[in-house]
């Protein structure tokens, strides 16, 4: 726990350090809202097919949801959000005649809904 899911333009494919953002987020997390790094759970989701704004293909997004066992101050998740955004810019590269457009989505899970299983998976 958490649980983060990167949705980012196929035209970044090539410009967006994902594993490199992984490894720097999740520390980040535990850092910024007092966890750890053992739970943390990122998946990318290459958007093949996205209209942004106008739909003029020169533009490129990279959005980011976190979703947090709930009990975290609106303010944590604000500097968290403002972090997460910061590191976006370090992990992918400038490309030239794109824009890029980045967000960050910080969200509670419910703390009496949530369940989770870690067990070891042996043949």
């Amino acid at each position: 726990m958490p649980h983060i899911t990167v949705d980012y333009s196929d035209t970044l494919a090539e410009n967006f350090d994902r594993r490199g953002f992984g490894l720097a987020l999740h520390p980040l997390l535990a850092r910024t809202v007092e966890g750890t790094t053992t739970g943390c759970k990122t998946r990318f989701r290459r958007i093949d097919d996205c209209v942004i704004a106008d739909g003029s293909e020169d533009i490129a997004m990279v959005h980011i949801e976190v979703a947090l066992l709930s009990g975290r101050t609106r303010e944590a998740k604000a500097e968290l959000s403002r972090q997460v955004l910061g590191l976006v810019r370090d992990f992918v590269k400038p490309a030239p005649g794109l824009a890029l457009h980045a967000s960050v989505d910080v969200s509670d899970l419910d703390r009496v809904c949530y369940a989770s299983s870690r067990e070891r998976v042996t043949a």
